[in-house]
Formats: structure tokens, sequence, C-alpha cells
């Protein structure tokens, strides 16, 4: 008996059949293989008889098995840190001070310090560190610039974006990996299993509190701008006429050239004081000493 001929559309049937075979054996060994990598998992995890869990084998296969989706996050909103540094001549470094303040608050920031030094009788200067919202940046270097002379300004910016996504994809890892050895922690029978998975908690949590701060740190500096801004008043230059000196100069003039000479005088004289009564006692000797003379000559005749 011979078989029948093979028609076009029992071929097409026949290859349509075959592709979806192919397709769902394809799917049921991508289901083994997770189910066997969550199964190997779970055993480099658990503690087996008479010896400690391998905890951290498992922590190495969870961090590499996390590394994957990072070209994902990629696509979030840019991460940047900017700072600026102002220097602004001001009339008053108090009023200047107060509208800085008054700027920044109404942005959104805060004053994260400030100090006043009195340089003289007649100047001060003000440092002050400004927390900005980085939506106002811009606006508000322009309104602290505009507040006086503008000395000097630098400013710069640093992208963190991926320096961010990093933080936060191992801290995801972290957490799944400290959930892990509490679930084996909760199934531990044996003394030394569960010392030793409480030595790789204890680790693993002191690692995810870094992380956490390391990404407060992060945040607080990307969504708050650092603006420096340096208050100063101008050094004071007395006023001179145009005509030269008048009578109030000469007069103060001649009155210090005065007084300059007596100071001269006095030295002198304080100088010479003691060479003065040597002399003046010499002297009155020398005229007793001559009259006694002059009495003695007539009576001796």
């Amino acid at each position: 008996m011979q078989a029948a001929p093979i028609t076009r559309t029992g071929r097409a049937s026949l290859a349509a059949g075959l592709l979806t075979a192919v397709v769902v054996l394809s799917g049921c060994g991508a289901g083994s293989g997770d189910d066997s990598g969550a199964r190997s998992d779970k055993r480099a995890y658990a503690p087996a008889d008479g010896s400690r869990a391998d905890a951290a084998a498992g922590a190495k296969e969870g961090t590499a098995a996390s590394a994957a989706p990072r070209k994902t996050e990629r696509l979030t909103a840019p991460h940047v840190i900017r700072t600026a540094s102002l220097s602004v001549e001001v009339r008053s470094v108090s009023r200047a001070a107060a509208a800085a303040r008054t700027t920044v608050q109404a942005a959104g920031g805060l004053v994260a310090n400030e100090s006043t030094e009195q340089v003289d009788e007649t100047r001060a200067t003000s440092h002050l560190v400004l927390r900005v919202p980085q939506e106002s940046y811009d606006q508000v270097l322009r309104d602290l610039s505009g507040a006086g002379k503008l000395l000097s300004r630098t400013s710069s910016a640093k992208d963190v974006t991926d320096q961010v996504v990093d933080v936060d994809s191992r801290i995801a890892t972290q957490r799944a990996s400290v959930t892990r050895v509490r679930k084996l922690m909760d199934r531990a029978d044996k003394l030394a299993d569960v010392v030793t998975l409480e030595g790789e908690l204890s680790s693993r949590q002191a690692e995810l509190e870094s992380l956490l701060a390391q990404q407060a740190s992060l945040k607080d500096r990307t969504s708050l701008a650092t603006v420096t801004l340096d208050l100063m008043e101008p050094e004071t230059v007395a006023d001179e006429d145009d005509g030269g000196p008048g009578f109030l100069d000469a007069l103060g003039g001649g009155w210090h050239a005065f007084v300059t000479g007596l100071r001269w005088l006095a030295l002198a004289i304080g100088a010479s004081a003691p060479f003065l009564a040597v002399a003046a006692v010499l002297a009155a000797l020398w005229r007793v000493l001559r009259r006694r003379s002059r009495k003695e000559g007539p009576a001796g005749e």
C-alpha cells in the first residue's frame, strides 16, 4: 500500500506544528532554568548538616544577578550637584545679608551658615552659605549678583546620575540579601548555623546602612544647590578739595608745628637740666669765694 503524497497545505500545517512545539519546549526550558537558579541560590544559603551556611557565595550570586537591569535604570532624570561662589561689594552688609536671607527663603531654600566680622570702625564683612532648590538656582544667583557691585563669581556642576543609580541598585540588592538571611535564620535548627547567619546578617545590615547614608547625602546635594556668598563694604576715602588746603588746614598745621616745637624744647630743657644745676652751684660758690676775698683784702692792708 503506497503512502499518500504530502500536499503544500499539509507541509504548512506540519511546519506550524513543529514551530509551536519548539516555542513550548523553549519556554519550559527557561522556566526550569529559573527554578534551578532559585534552588541553587537557596542551596547556597541553606545550612548543611554539620557545616556552616555558605552565605557569602549566595551574596555574590545575588549581586551578579542584579547587575543586569541597570541599563534600563539609566533612563531616569539626571542628578546634578551644583555649587557657586559670589563676592559682592555692598553699601551696608547688614541690609544686604537680610535681603539675601529673604531671597533664599522665598525660593524655598535655607541659610546653612552665616558669620559677620567687623573689619574696622566703619567696615564689616559677612560670609553666608546658602542652600537653594535646583529649580530656583539660576534666579537666586541673578538676584544675589545684583545686590551690589559684583567682584567675582564662580560656579560648577557635576553629574552624579550614574552614582545615584548604582547606589539605588546596590541598596535593592542588599535589602534582598538581608531578607534571605533572615528567612534562613527562621529555618535554622543548629546553634552553629544560627551563629553564622547572625554574623552574616549583622555585616549585611551595616553595609545597607552605609549605602542608605550615601543615598541620603546624594539626595541632599542634588536637590539643593550650595551658594557661598561673601558681602563686604567699600573702603572709605577722605574727600579732598580741588582748591588745595584752606585756612582751617593751615591753622591745624601751624598748631601742630607749635606743639611739636614745645615738645622738642621741653625735651631739650629736660636733657640739659642736670648740667644747668651743676653750673648754678659752681657759680654760687664762685661768688661766695669772690666776696670773701674782697673783704679780706682791705682788712689786711
